[in-house]
């Protein structure tokens, strides 16, 4: 068992965008719900779902475009391997791959990436697009779509995911833990 408020803590103390952003902590927490409805349906990796929910935007430099961010995530976790970070080489692989890969609209490919993939995109209300059906790569992410996309656009802020994170909302950096 991984601990994410431990997680949490290490990628704000580096994270440089505002925490309450477009790519921030609630961005982060409706990704995670989101592949993990996707993955109950789907048989995803939920441990390897939950790490890209927090790791794939972590080290973003820019609200727009950032070219390479998913890259950088995918290194920041690396560098946390073996002390926060805890699979084996296969599993990480997905996880490193879920992060490097989650902006070139990819819709094929092992069932873990997918759901992760999709958890993302079906996020993307919160910046005014509505997610094309066809860009979803899960049967399960297109039957979620009317649900996730209403709650991008309403800035839904997930509860349990926080707790779950020990994250306080309206918290500065470096406030995650109990």
């Amino acid at each position: 068992m991984h601990n994410l408020a431990a997680i949490l803590e290490i990628i704000l103390d580096g994270y440089i965008l505002p925490v309450d952003g477009f790519h921030g902590v609630v961005h982060w927490a409706r990704v995670l719900e989101n592949g993990l409805r996707i993955a109950e349906l789907n048989g995803a990796d939920r441990e390897i779902v939950t790490l890209f929910a927090l790791f794939h935007d972590s080290r973003r430099v820019d609200e727009d475009r950032d070219d390479g961010h998913g890259l950088r995530g995918a290194e920041f976790a690396r560098s946390l391997r073996g002390k926060l970070v805890h699979l084996d080489d296969d599993r990480f692989d997905l996880l490193f791959k879920a992060c490097r890969l989650h902006t070139d609209g990819l819709t094929v490919g092992d069932r873990t990436l997918l759901a992760c993939w999709d958890a993302d995109r079906l996020d993307l209300g919160r910046v005014g697009i509505t997610p094309d059906p066809h860009r979803l790569g899960t049967k399960a992410g297109r039957n979620l779509l009317a649900w996730a996309h209403a709650r991008a656009v309403d800035w839904y802020v997930p509860a349990d995911v926080f707790a779950l994170w020990g994250w306080r909302p309206g918290a500065k950096r470096g406030a995650a833990g109990p």
